[in-house]
């Protein structure tokens, strides 16, 4: 049984095909819609889905040119919302599938781990990764709540802006900043390398929905793979990953 990763839009319209369900979904989703993918193959023989994982809104352009895509799985409303207003998904089909949690994450080798928010404005903290708010939704988070605390001017002037969640995960992985914004979900896949400094209150809650691709080509498939998703095996394998029921 075939399943594949396609980080390229190139790779993406060269290799998907009739029999295949592709699947863009956040950057964040990458590790749990791998196994969510595999599970649902395994209940569907024959059917082989095909995974697409980038920013939302690089997803979201990516749809608009006319990428391939039967499924569109975002990390906000925000992304969805533009999808929606561009007629690119069925608005019928659209739901809330998952719910996440905003931290503030640090090198596990950093001398310093802020207490507080107000902590990244010192001079302890040099360089801090974070999602590019004009197109990652944990960028547009992070924002939202670091505008809420009075401290977005201070802190995003030491930004080392990210394509995607995972990006901004690595870097502070790699000990390259001293500090990043990501998805408590995220964290938890460089668990060894990173540590949770503290959880951040967003305004708005953290939730993804995801809907068929109005251009989708296998619709019902499509919904089949969406209704796995929501089934209770399907929230299983995302609460197993950290996810919570929106």
């Amino acid at each position: 049984m075939r399943r594949l990763v396609l980080p390229a839009l190139l790779m993406l319209s060269m290799q998907a095909n009739a029999t295949d369900i592709v699947v863009s979904a956040a950057a964040s989703l990458t590790n749990v819609f791998g196994t969510v993918a595999k599970a649902y193959e395994s209940e569907h023989p024959g059917t082989h889905v095909v995974l697409n994982f980038a920013a939302s809104d690089v997803l979201l352009q990516q749809i608009a040119n006319g990428a391939p895509a039967d499924v569109f799985a975002s990390a906000d409303q925000t992304a969805m919302d533009k999808a929606q207003a561009q007629g690119l998904i069925n608005k019928d089909s659209r739901r809330d599938f998952a719910a996440n949690e905003l931290v503030l994450i640090v090198p596990t080798s950093g001398k310093f781990t802020p207490a507080s928010l107000s902590d990244l404005t010192s001079k302890n903290v040099g360089k801090v990764a974070i999602g590019d708010p004009a197109s990652v939704p944990v960028g547009r988070y992070t924002k939202a709540a670091l505008e809420a605390a009075k401290l977005w001017e201070p802190v995003s002037a030491k930004a080392v802006l990210a394509q995607n969640v995972r990006q901004a995960l690595d870097y502070v992985a790699r000990d390259e900043v001293d500090a990043g914004f990501v998805f408590a979900t995220d964290a938890t896949v460089a668990a060894g390398k990173v540590r949770v400094a503290m959880r951040v209150a967003t305004p708005t809650p953290i939730i993804y929905p995801l809907a068929v691709v109005a251009q989708s080509k296998q619709p019902a498939e499509a919904k089949a793979f969406a209704d796995f998703v929501l089934s209770p095996e399907g929230q299983g394998l995302l609460a197993k990953a950290g996810f919570h029921r929106p």
